[in-house]
């Protein structure tokens, strides 16, 4: 097994609060590696320090020669004044070099040597087809205008650009702080199946459960200022995580009770000390020491007294919203219910968070009503996150709501036992708020929301920059919440566990009302025939029908005509593919020179041009079958 990094005896502190020291491990070809901690606890700054973006205090991290790395940070820097077709083409990218030494190599036909060193670099990177998988990734990540500048684009459309420029360019080894943020659902299942059946070594900072199940084959923790591996995926992690704490757990107790008894025998010494005393002593202090370590392991448990919701919560009749020829909703009706936890889906640009937006009042439907009960108090997380004020320090943030908080039977609980209870410890309250890090802002913003008492909770993608153990409070907590929950999110592990139904948003209006959670409505789309496409079905019409007779009026969306184009396109490729594999066998020979070489490269580039083209309307006309 390669070596490719060895992380060597690394520390780091930000003045008195120490983040881990001594840490130490490798990274070895063929690893696929998700890196998990909590939020504030130095997982950001062992990055950077990994990624060379930062140096550690003390230690070294050994890169071997040579080594092609890349790496995805959570905010990527581009030149702002290219194009998304140029930014890829002014990548540190192999296979640029070499169409760009082929083109050298055709303008000057008399370098027979120069021609075929050039033909034998793009075989082996396989460049022939370079314009083709840039323009395939590119529309898988919805990036299908090239023509559009890096500065006109959204912070999540230039994650996706900087990910296609390091896909593009393979890398031995990629490093990834959060990947799937600002990605749909269909995007990450892409992804993940990209990374699983390429051979490339992965190091990445995640938060989605499911990737980090698909697609890792080790799990590396920092706990405690330490460092734990465990060979397997994210199941597997779980798994001997809890052997570990219970084991100990166990160890603890005995210590304790161990200290006890020593510090029974340390009241009865007499002042003189013999040498084996001393030695004991020496002993005492170190088990005390053992004994009065802490797991910091908090759990929420919030017992807020919500008001009750009375029978009316809220209702939509016919509401219709778009912006320009983006249609967000047509005629869309559905009247919510006590206890409903629904799950909102759809590829970006489907409008899912101006839906949010018409639920709250934040926006007016163009037509219809949105009626919402006089009982209803509702609780918007939204994408935006927490407004940070200079100087303001934590505490004082929930002090704006109040200093108490009413809990069920008459009870109260202030707010800095409140920020106890999400996991901000009491030296922690007193930082500033701008001295926290993402996912702690993201965190308290959440308190701010929750502590406001809503019974209709609305969260817009509530998961992104969370780390797992504040995820796994947050589903604690939302699995005991009484009131209607609405969550958009693209963390299918975190809807399959809280919500119930899906509102699908499927473009131009049509909202789906699926029932069931995630999971299972994947499992019915990849059991749906492939050739067929089905009908958005509108959420009245499907309270009236049985839940199993969900999209079943399904049709081709072909003419006959592309149907016939379809198959034609599909027999031409494999001449093509033929013909090209021909003109390669005898490239390979090295047989040819001057104007015979230079015929038929020619011949193999108007060839690949064809191929590239044809494959592109394939591809239009497939997707338009599903």
């Amino acid at each position: 097994m390669i070596n490719y990094i060895s992380v060597e005896n690394v520390a780091k502190a930000f003045g008195e609060r120490v983040l881990f020291e001594n840490i130490s491990f490798g990274i070895n070809e063929g690893q696929k590696i998700g890196f998990v901690a909590k939020n504030g606890t130095g997982k950001t700054s062992l990055l950077n320090i990994i990624t060379k973006t930062d140096l550690p205090d003390h230690g070294q991290v050994v890169y071997r020669n040579g080594l092609k790395t890349a790496f995805l940070p959570q905010d990527p820097v581009l030149d702002q004044h290219l194009t998304i077709e140029e930014t890829i083409f002014t990548g540190d990218n192999e296979i640029l070099r070499a169409m760009a030494e082929y083109e050298g190599a055709m303008a000057n036909p008399d370098d027979a040597d120069r021609m075929q060193k050039a033909f034998d670099t793009m075989e082996r990177l396989q460049a022939w087809d370079f314009e083709t998988q840039y323009k395939q990734i590119l529309s898988k990540l919805k990036l299908d205008n090239l023509s559009l500048k890096v500065e006109s684009l959204s912070g999540g459309q230039k994650k996706r650009l900087a990910l296609a420029n390091i896909l593009l360019s393979k890398p031995q080894l990629i490093f990834l702080d959060e990947p799937t943020n600002h990605l749909d659902l269909e995007m990450i299942e892409w992804l993940e199946e990209f990374f699983a059946r390429e051979s490339v070594t992965l190091f990445m900072v995640t938060h989605d459960r499911y990737f980090l199940e698909n697609v890792c084959n080790e799990i590396v923790e920092l706990d405690q200022g330490e460092m734990y591996s465990y060979k397997g995926n994210y199941a597997y992690y779980l798994e001997k995580k809890d052997a570990r704490l219970t084991a100990e757990a166990a160890e603890l107790g005995k210590t304790k009770q161990l200290f006890k008894k020593e510090l029974d025998w340390m009241r009865r010494q007499p002042k003189a000390r013999t040498t084996k005393s001393k030695s004991r002593i020496d002993d005492f202090f170190e088990i005390k020491k053992k004994a009065k370590q802490r797991r910091d392991d908090h759990q929420v448990t919030l017992e807020i007294n919500m008001e009750r919701l009375g029978s009316k919560i809220i209702e939509l009749h016919k509401v219709s919203k778009k912006y320009g020829d983006l249609i967000i909703s047509d005629q869309f009706e559905y009247v919510f219910k006590k206890g409903e936890r629904i799950g909102i889906i759809g590829k970006n640009g489907t409008g899912k968070s101006s839906f949010l937006n018409l639920l709250t009042g934040n926006q007016l439907p163009d037509s219809g009503k949105v009626i919402v009960g006089e009982t209803v108090k509702i609780g918007y997380y939204t994408q935006s996150g927490i407004k940070i004020k200079p100087g303001q320090k934590v505490i004082e943030v929930i002090k704006e709501f109040g200093e108490y908080i009413p809990l069920k039977k008459g009870r109260i609980i202030s707010a800095g036992q409140l920020l106890e209870r999400f996991l901000f410890d009491r030296k922690k309250q007193y930082d500033f708020v701008e001295k926290l890090s993402g996912g702690e802002r993201k965190r308290l913003y959440l308190c701010t929301v929750l502590i406001q008492n809503p019974n209709f909770l609305i969260l817009d993608e509530p998961t992104n920059d969370l780390d797992i153990v504040t995820l796994n409070v947050l589903e604690s907590f939302l699995l005991d919440f009484p009131g209607c929950l609405l969550v958009v999110s693209h963390d299918r592990y975190f809807m399959d566990k809280i919500i119930d139904h899906l509102f699908v948003f499927e473009g131009q209006g049509i909202i789906s009302d699926f029932p069931g959670n995630y999971s299972d409505y994947r499992a019915y789309d990849k059991s749906a025939p492939k050739k067929e496409e089905a009908v958005a079905v509108k959420t009245t019409e499907v309270s009236k029908k049985e839940k199993g007779h969900w999209k079943q009026d399904n049709s081709t969306t072909l003419s006959y005509n592309e149907q016939k184009e379809f198959s034609k396109i599909e027999r031409e490729l494999k001449k093509l593919e033929n013909k090209k594999t021909d003109i390669e066998a005898i490239f390979a020979e090295g047989t040819l020179e001057g104007d015979k070489l230079i015929e038929l490269s020619k011949k193999l580039k108007a060839i690949v041009n064809d191929i590239e083209e044809k494959e592109m309307r394939w591809m239009e006309l497939a997707d338009k079958m599903g």
